[in-house]
């Protein structure tokens, strides 16, 4: 992905972890496109276009998805167990001749492009990492997919490993008429509320210029010259304005759902 006008800020070696990364709400400007990334794999799209309720609930399946992300890196051992679990349970229906939710295969590439498009969006918003934090973040982010059935073996060893497998998976991405029925709605909100629904013509830009250029066209969706160069323009001045945002308010989102993870799990203890 391109990082055009990304701005430079000088990071002290060896500070950052990866709760420290993920915490950032700013991540979540970057959250359709990972989707989509995740859906351009047949598998992945398969099962979620059967499957899922996101056109019809989508701040549920937000906060089902934000959880899950919050639970594995900021949780306690104890929370991220029981998340662990409940995601587990809500993919025994997710199968079929074409695709398991449970086939690690499937749950790699779900965990690259968390990696991925975080890692890309935390250097549009704050500069180029040093190695040692890019390292590190790097390694501490394969437990997006170890915690449910990846193993350890399987993230790959190197970063340049991973740049070649990810640069394999999106030259093999493909999409078929029923996944690119589905992104269609979920780029147009689907059934969220009215203000969420107010909202999607910025998010559906943003998503569709944060896509490598083969993955728009597997999507069939829509971008020009001029489109890219509102975008260099929108994503210039977005992390000047992030930037001096105070930390705790550029932290909220995770703040609020992990507040609201640990009062469901109170509530529904019994349940896990």
């Amino acid at each position: 992905m391109g990082m055009t006008n990304m701005p430079v800020v000088e990071q002290e070696p060896g500070q950052l972890d990866l709760a420290d990364f993920v915490g950032e709400s700013m991540l979540l400007i970057g959250a359709g496109a990972t989707v989509l990334l995740q859906l351009a794999v047949p598998g992945v799209g398969w099962g979620v276009a059967d499957h899922s309720t996101t056109l019809e609930r989508p701040l549920d399946r937000l906060r089902t998805t934000m959880t899950y992300v919050y639970a594995v890196t900021l949780g306690t051992p104890e929370e991220k167990q029981a998340v662990v679990r409940l995601v587990n349970r809500a993919h025994v229906p997710v199968r079929s001749d074409r695709y398991n939710a449970f086939d690690p295969e499937l749950q790699l590439w779900v965990a690259a492009t968390l990696y991925r498009n975080g890692f890309d969006m935390y250097e549009r918003f704050f500069g180029t990492l040093s190695e040692a934090d890019a390292e590190r973040l790097y390694r501490q982010s394969a437990v997006y997919g170890t915690a449910l059935q990846v193993e350890e073996d399987m993230w790959p060893a190197t970063r340049a490993e991973f740049d070649a497998y990810w640069d394999r998976t999106i030259e093999a991405a493909t999409v078929d008429d029923q996944v690119r029925a589905y992104v269609r709605g979920l780029l147009s909100g689907g059934k969220a509320p009215l203000p969420v629904r107010m909202t999607m013509p910025l998010q559906r830009f943003l998503t569709i210029g944060l896509l490598p250029p083969r993955i728009r066209d597997q999507f069939a969706l829509p971008w020009s010259p001029r489109d890219q160069r509102r975008f260099d323009r929108l994503m210039t001045a977005l992390p000047i304005v992030y930037r001096r945002v105070p930390r705790p308010l550029r932290q909220i989102t995770a703040t609020y759902y992990l507040r609201d993870m640990r009062r469901r799990l109170a509530a529904h203890r019994h349940l896990i």
